[in-house]
């Protein structure tokens, strides 16, 4: 089944098992979740590693791992070109080495990755197998088994298991990690962590069910105040290092939530951080990012807070951009938009057809320097609507309030859109991830999304549980 198209697990399927925190994790090189290793009794030949995994930046970076520094680990990874890979290189060992030929670039679905080892098999081929979202992988670029009987991990003191890193190495994963079960003395095939749905043919998770051994580890991520609580009963809680409440969110295999796409970026290629809510590029250049989900109908709601109000900012829905564009010079290159933002004053551009026809002053008044804008997006009435709100007070002026959707948006599926000529800094609130726990934490009428206001009535966090009775798309 291809993992990157239909069977892809974007949150959307009734489970029965709902997953309800992952967490954030930067690579900055300074966030780390790690417990001691060292000094362990535990099967070393016969183990499981199964953890959900959504990225938000692609390129290189370490997923999972164990070992004392440098070549001494073993490692889980995504490589430059994005192939997944394992990495034994554990003392007086043979070095076990694979890598997919297959690429998981898809940051609007979870993957579930599973390694699972006994070396004890007299079949090679069969002392390590790796299973993506229920389907093994096959085909390998690079296949290099482990010796019969090998020690697979390094039980010397001062040595680390991590989550989201490598000791000593870098560059660390980017994006979300949901429900990480590392298990001792037993092999396990994907379906004791996950099903597919028998409707959609979508690898989804389920509860496991079997025991943690001496030295297994559960995390759930659901103490905000504890991120590395380990709740397998053994008492393996990691520590954590420049993480903190903030870093847990509910962006997880089985709510997803919208994030910006690094692989839809028009102009300049801004940076894409901070689990896919901010969007960086350089001063002096427009840039844009498009959303991962894109929706029909329904009422939607999101939030942006602004970093900088003397840079030059634009903020609000877009129809799927045409790629490649042809336009060279063009600030805003895409089909149909609507944008408000400020470079002097609150104003809104209007693109329709490629073309600017609008570029209104509002009497909406100016931004300042932390203030939240909210969009409250009315795709359900006969002329689909926007209206803006700042800090919770809906804008009034000149223009109207809420503004109607271009022609063009009436028919189309929409996606958030952001629009920067400066380095802006703003940070956008879907509801999965914020970069602080606002003061409300307010939900929509769901209860989803985090939020620094509550929604209008009505209106809701765009992920996939409220898709699932709303419409959108992923």
């Amino acid at each position: 089944m291809e993992t990157l198209q239909r069977t892809a697990n974007r949150g959307s399927i009734s489970t029965g098992y709902d997953i309800d925190n992952s967490y954030k994790n930067e690579n900055d090189n300074t966030e780390r979740m790690y417990r001691p290793w060292g000094g362990i009794t535990a099967n070393t030949r016969t183990w499981t590693v199964s953890l959900w995994v959504k990225r938000t930046e692609l390129g290189a970076c370490y997923t999972w791992g164990a070992g004392v520094s440098g070549n001494d680990v073993l490692v889980v990874d995504f490589d430059s070109d994005d192939r997944l890979g394992f990495r034994s290189t554990i003392s007086a060992t043979n070095d076990c080495v694979y890598r997919t030929n297959r690429v998981f670039r898809d940051t609007s679905a979870w993957y579930h990755l599973v390694f699972a080892v006994d070396t004890t098999s007299s079949t090679a081929g069969n002392r390590l197998r790796i299973y993506v979202n229920g389907v093994e992988e096959t085909s390998f670029a690079t296949e290099t088994n482990f010796d019969q009987n090998d020690l697979t991990m390094h039980n010397a003191n001062g040595s680390y298991m991590e989550v989201g890193a490598v000791i000593g190495e870098s560059p660390r994963f980017n994006g979300y990690i949901a429900e990480v079960n590392s298990i001792t003395g037993t092999q396990y095939a994907p379906t004791a962590f996950g099903e597919f749905d028998e409707d959609s043919g979508i690898w989804k998770p389920i509860k496991f069910t079997g025991s943690y051994a001496e030295n297994s580890v559960f995390l759930e991520f659901k103490d905000s105040s504890s991120l590395g609580t380990d709740t397998s009963g053994n008492g393996q809680t990691f520590t954590l290092q420049n993480l903190s409440a903030a870093d847990q969110a509910t962006d997880t295999p089985t709510n997803n939530f919208c994030t910006f796409n690094p692989l839809v970026r028009v102009n300049n290629n801004p940076t894409i951080s901070e689990g896919g809510m901010k969007v960086t590029g350089g001063g002096g250049t427009w840039n844009q990012a498009f959303g991962t989900i894109g929706v029909a109908n329904g009422k939607w709601y999101f939030e942006v807070k602004v970093a900088d109000a003397s840079d030059t900012g634009y903020f609000g829905l877009s129809t799927f951009p045409a790629i490649p564009d042809n336009v060279s010079s063009g600030q805003l290159m895409y089909n149909t938009s609507f944008m408000v933002g400020a470079s002097s004053g609150i104003d809104y551009y209007y693109w329709q057809s490629g073309s600017q026809t609008s570029n209104e002053s509002t009497g909406w008044g100016n931004l300042s320097n932390g203030d939240v804008l909210g969009f409250a997006i009315d795709l359900d009435s006969s002329t689909k609507t926007c209206k803006v709100y700042k800090n919770n007070t809906a804008l009034s002026g000149t223009a109207a309030n809420p503004f109607d959707l271009p022609t063009n948006m009436q028919t189309e599926f929409l996606f958030p859109m952001y629009v920067q000529y400066e380095q802006n800094l703003d940070y956008w609130r879907f509801g999965g991830w914020t970069e602080n726990v606002p003061d409300s934490a307010a939900s929509d009428a769901n209860g989803y999304g985090t939020f620094e206001y509550a929604p209008p009535s009505g209106y809701l966090a765009i992920c996939s549980q409220n898709l699932a009775s709303s419409g959108g798309t992923a």
